[in-house]
């Protein structure tokens, strides 16, 4: 059992959720103290000791399945079932063979009666007798499940279900609580055939290569420029909670700086007495200064949606800097601070950018050169020691002038200067990227695709 835990904790692992030492230990003792037997409680003690944010529920949970399904009662089929007088056992050479009318028709007997051991029964004998796994062949689950369901053509046996349960004459309510019926009915047993494929998967290939293969990816490690609707939400709703946590850590840091630099005329001063042996090391009084940030985003496109989650974060956690000062251009350049200020959410002025910001000015298409040129004349008058520049975009300049020169200016006035690149470090400059010009004049030059790189860029900002 404990090598097993061992390597569950490992997938949690590289997957992304933190699993400490000691929630390793408090896991291994919560198990020691409960009957292992139960898997609602086996499970609710994992997740109690190695789980700490509701987004990583999904992620655990497909774990849990791959690690510990296989030895959950009731799926594969127990012994007791398939013993049973009448079982389908696709997996035994002496069970009788029933035509698919057949298995189709218990199947409609066992979602009309929602006799739970006759649909694990069905859904066992449906994936031996459709899905064709082929022991040690490299093939997803996914695409088991697609053939076997193929086969049973539940649309046409969830209408039955729905028809069956719904009397003459009964009005559109009922028609609609009857069709809903069969609908959570069905969807039951999709997930049943779901789990039969992948615990025979586990069997054939063990549960770390399967584990591998159906590996959920967490919010924080989502490619904000690749994410689909579902994928987006899921972000949106990761990053209020990621915003407070890093406002308190910024905080605590800065509360914690109890040194400022060395003092060297009052550390000589004070070592004279000994003869500078041992040396008295003395300090300045800290400084803890809130640095003024300055962001500059591009707004076109496809990294309009990491822009748009930068800006909400950045302002979301504004109370830790001491100004911060927000940008967004495609070929012209727009100040949108004022949209932040006037409302207490970011994402509602994010929301707004998109519909009132003047960001084109010619054709429509990013021209980095030209903003930074609107930006260095109209603002960089204001720019002090102090300042944070954040620019935010792929580089791709649609083979415009680069006006590299324009950086470097802005780069002279700053305290630092930061580039974040949405996309892949193996796709800088290719193609009209000209990121390689502007790189030199950077401070440092970034790739920021997830929310967890965004984290440990802006948590590191002092």
């Amino acid at each position: 059992m404990l090598d097993l835990l061992s390597s569950f904790i490992g997938e949690l692992r590289t997957v992304g959720i933190p699993v400490s030492m000691s929630e390793t230990v408090d896991a291994a003792r919560a198990l020691e103290t409960i009957d292992v037997a139960d898997q609602s409680l086996f499970r609710s003690a994992l997740c109690a000791t190695l789980v700490k944010s509701g987004d990583h529920l999904g992620a655990f949970d497909t774990a849990y399945e791959v690690f510990f399904a296989h030895r959950r009662p009731g799926g594969p089929l127990d012994a007791t079932d398939a013993a049973m007088p009448g079982s389908p056992s696709g997996d035994s050479p002496d069970a009788p063979q029933r035509s698919g009318a057949e298995l189709a028709e218990q199947l409609f007997d066992a979602l009309r009666e929602n006799n739970r051991r006759a649909l694990r029964q069905s859904a066992a004998e449906a994936v031996a007798r459709y899905a064709g796994i082929e022991p040690g062949r490299p093939v997803g689950g996914a695409y088991y499940l697609y053939r076997t369901l193929r086969q049973l053509d539940l649309e046409e046996m969830e209408r039955r279900l729905a028809s069956v349960n719904l009397a003459v004459g009964e009005d559109a309510l009922s028609e609609r609580l009857a069709s809903d019926d069969a609908h959570q009915r069905v969807e039951g047993f999709k997930t049943m055939v779901e789990v039969e494929i992948r615990e025979r998967l586990v069997q054939d290939r063990g549960a770390e290569a399967m584990a591998e293969s159906v590996r959920e990816t967490l919010p924080e490690d989502i490619d904000v420029m690749h994410a689909n609707r579902e994928e987006m939400v899921q972000l949106e709703r990761a990053l209020r909670p990621l915003s407070r946590k890093l406002a308190v850590r910024l905080a605590r840091r800065r509360r914690h700086r109890h040194r400022g630099p060395i003092d060297l005329r009052h550390t000589v001063r004070s070592s004279l007495s000994t003869g500078g042996v041992p040396i008295d090391v003395r300090f300045k009084p800290p400084r803890p200064a809130k640095p003024e940030i300055v962001v500059i985003a591009d707004v076109s496109g496809s990294v309009a949606s990491f822009a748009r989650f930068t800006l909400h974060l950045v302002h979301a956690i504004s109370s830790q800097f001491a100004q911060v000062r927000s940008f967004v251009f495609v070929d012209g350049l727009d100040e949108v601070t004022h949209l932040f200020s006037e409302t207490d959410d970011p994402a509602e002025a994010v929301e707004r950018i998109a519909a009132e910001a003047d960001v084109v000015a010619v054709d429509g298409h990013s021209d980095y050169g030209r903003a930074l040129g609107i930006f260095a004349r109209r603002f960089a008058p204001e720019l002090t020691r102090r300042t944070t520049v954040l620019i935010l975009g792929d580089a791709r300049n649609n083979y415009h002038p680069a006006q590299a020169e324009v950086l470097e200016d802005i780069a002279r006035r700053v305290k630092a200067l930061y580039w974040l690149n949405p996309e892949p470090r193996s796709y800088w400059n290719s193609g009209d990227s000209v990121l390689s010009l502007y790189a030199p004049h950077c401070s440092d030059v970034l790739e920021c695709r997830t929310l967890r790189q965004l984290e440990a860029f802006v948590g590191g900002l002092n």
